[in-house]
């Protein structure tokens, strides 16, 4: 895969992002990809990623904007950085309560990828930072 091959990969993995669509992102992945969340656990494989996107569905509201991707030149390895502006919809286990408080902070996500798929999706953000702006 070439950088630019890359890029459009983990352009389109965004895009899909901010329209809410699971399946289109899930074309993006390979069958076992694994995912890394910030302070939580790895999951791998498509259905594990599908079921954390349909549980952050129902607890957040999310869309993503000043998104820049960075590609490796042998199209191995991305990440991308972006601003989060969220919305705060159910409360999440562990987490503050939820009154639909929204939030916008920093956060970025880096990528290992093969045969034209995301194989590992990390992702890093402030949670110090997010829970002062869902608590305050």
């Amino acid at each position: 895969m070439s950088k630019a091959q890359a890029e459009a990969l983990i352009g389109r993995y965004y895009e899909a992002f901010n329209a809410g669509d699971t399946k289109a992102m899930l074309a993006c992945l390979s069958e076992d990809v694994r995912h890394d969340v910030n302070q939580g656990r790895s999951r791998v494989g498509k259905k594990l990623f599908s079921e954390f996107c349909a549980h952050m569905a129902r607890c957040y509201k999310e869309r993503l904007s000043d998104i820049v991707i960075m590609a490796s030149p042998d199209g191995k390895r991305a990440a991308a950085e972006f601003v989060v502006h969220g919305e705060y919809l159910a409360t999440d286990e562990g987490l503050p309560p939820a009154k639909g408080q929204r939030y916008e902070l920093p956060a970025g996500t880096f990528f290992a990828l093969s045969d034209g798929r995301i194989t590992r999706v990390t992702t890093y953000y402030n949670l110090a930072d997010w829970t002062a702006q869902v608590v305050g």
